[in-house]
């Protein structure tokens, strides 16, 4: 299946397709039209996020460690990057609109979030990488071996084996310390990727909302909205930069 087709399937290209329908039935536009315009706001969606999916806006962002294909990090990083891509083509129909020109002017902090959650899937991978080097049991079955020798060790080889043993355990303190890094910066690709998918519904309500002439209303989810935005971003940035102190640049 193509990228395209994938896209086609997309649950937020066609909730733009249906509102984009709506709106034009709303705002008087002729009965053969309006369906027209849905497909075409539909297609449109599918597109710029099929192209950039593929690599479209790779060019002009900073390089990122490679992210391991069909790794869980990658599954994330790629659900984030779709609600993005709706979040900017939900935006692109909301200029010109006083309330919503405020949700448009969140893009900045979106595509921030963005870059943050790739480059700690990134990260994500570096630490699969190396946590593949270690056999944890075979760790284990070693010190267990080597402790029972030391109990039965004549002096001149005990100390031998305590270096042994000390080494096993740093082995394995890397090893652990590793795999808790790689869980902590999964569950905040999970949490990111989920909470910018919340954030294009809570987009798309705020946009019904505004369309019913409920501006007060609007205005107070925009803030909410705008403050968990900038709290997500906020603490990825905290998460990247903890990561990096564990596994380096």
């Amino acid at each position: 299946m193509s990228r395209f087709t994938e896209e086609l399937r997309d649950p937020w290209a066609l909730l733009m397709g249906a509102t984009a329908t709506g709106a034009a039935w709303a705002v008087g536009v002729p009965l053969v039209g309006v369906p027209v315009a849905g497909i075409a706001v539909w297609l449109i969606k599918a597109f710029a996020s099929a192209w950039q999916s593929t690599g479209g806006e790779s060019r002009t962002e900073p390089q990122a460690p490679p992210v391991t294909k069909g790794s869980a990090e990658e599954a994330w990083l790629r659900r984030a990057e779709r609600a993005a891509a709706s979040f900017a083509d939900l935006t692109a129909t909301m200029r010109g609109q006083l309330l919503l020109d405020r949700i448009a002017a969140m893009r900045p902090q979106v595509d921030d979030t963005v870059g943050t959650l790739r480059r700690l899937a990134g990260h994500a991978s570096v630490t699969g990488s190396a946590l593949a080097r270690f056999d944890p049991r075979f760790l284990e079955q070693e010190r267990v071996r080597l402790t029972q020798a030391r109990q039965t060790a004549r002096q001149e080889v005990a100390g031998e084996l305590d270096r042994s043993i000390a080494a096993l355990d740093a082995q394995r303190e890397v090893y652990d310390r590793l795999w808790g890094t790689r869980e902590r910066v999964l569950a905040r690709l999970q949490s990111g990727a989920i909470s910018l998918e919340g954030l294009v519904a809570r987009a798309v309500e705020i946009s019904a909302m505004t369309a019913a002439s409920d501006d007060a209303g609007g205005a107070r989810a925009l803030d909410e909205l705008t403050s968990e935005l900038e709290l997500t971003r906020q603490s990825l940035h905290e998460v990247e930069e903890a990561t990096r102190d564990d596994v380096g640049p």
